[in-house]
C-alpha cells in the first residue's frame, strides 16, 4: 500500500484529536456522577437491625399494648430517625407485634375503640376490623391481615425488626 492511502489531512487530524480529547473530558466528568448515583445500590445490604421497644417479656399480656419506638434509617448518604408504633401482645404462647397501619388505606388502627366489637382492632376511616391476632374480619374493607414485625427477645427485653406482609 502506498502512503497516499494512509495520509491524514490536517482537518481530519484536528477532528480526531478534538473528538478524543472531548470524549476523554466527558468521561472524566461523568464517571464521578455515575459512581455517586450507583454507590448506594452497590452497598451490601446488612441484616435488619432490631430495636428495643422498652417493654420486657414479663409485661406482655394477651391484651394488646401500643409501643412507640424510633428506627434509624439510611437513605443513601442521609441518616434519619423515624418514629414507629406497634401493638404487642401474647398470642398462642408467642409474642406477636402487629403494625398499626390498616391494610385497606393506611389509616391507624386502635384496639377496643369500636363499641360494637370491643375485642377487635378497629380502623375508623372505613370501619375496618381485625381479630386479636391481626387477621382481617370477613365482610369489612381490609382484604388482608395486619402486617407483623419480626420479634426477638434478648435478656428478657422485646426487640422488633422489620415489618413483614402477611397473606
Amino acid at each position: 500500500m502506498s502512503e497516499k492511502n494512509h495520509r491524514v489531512s490536517r482537518r481530519q487530524f484536528l477532528t480526531y484529536t478534538l473528538t478524543g480529547v472531548g470524549g476523554f473530558m466527558a468521561a472524566g466528568m461523568l464517571a464521578p456522577m455515575v459512581r455517586m448515583a450507583l454507590d448506594p445500590a452497590l452497598e451490601a445490604a446488612g441484616d435488619s437491625e432490631f430495636v428495643s421497644v422498652g417493654l420486657s417479656e414479663d409485661e406482655v399480656t394477651e391484651e394488646p399494648q401500643r409501643v412507640d419506638f424510633n428506627v434509624e434509617l439510611d437513605d443513601g448518604w442521609y441518616t434519619s430517625e423515624q418514629s414507629r408504633s406497634a401493638w404487642v401482645l401474647r398470642y398462642d404462647d408467642e409474642i406477636l407485634a402487629l403494625s398499626p397501619i390498616c391494610t385497606h388505606l393506611g389509616c391507624t388502627v386502635n384496639w377496643g375503640t369500636n363499641e360494637d366489637n370491643p375485642e377487635e382492632f378497629f380502623c375508623p376511616c372505613h370501619f375496618g376490623r381485625f381479630e386479636r391476632d391481626g387477621t382481617n374480619v370477613a365482610g369489612t374493607p381490609p382484604t388482608r391481615p395486619l402486617d407483623v414485625y419480626d420479634v426477638e427477645v434478648r435478656d428478657g427485653m422485646i426487640y422488633l425488626g422489620q415489618i413483614n406482609q402477611r397473606g
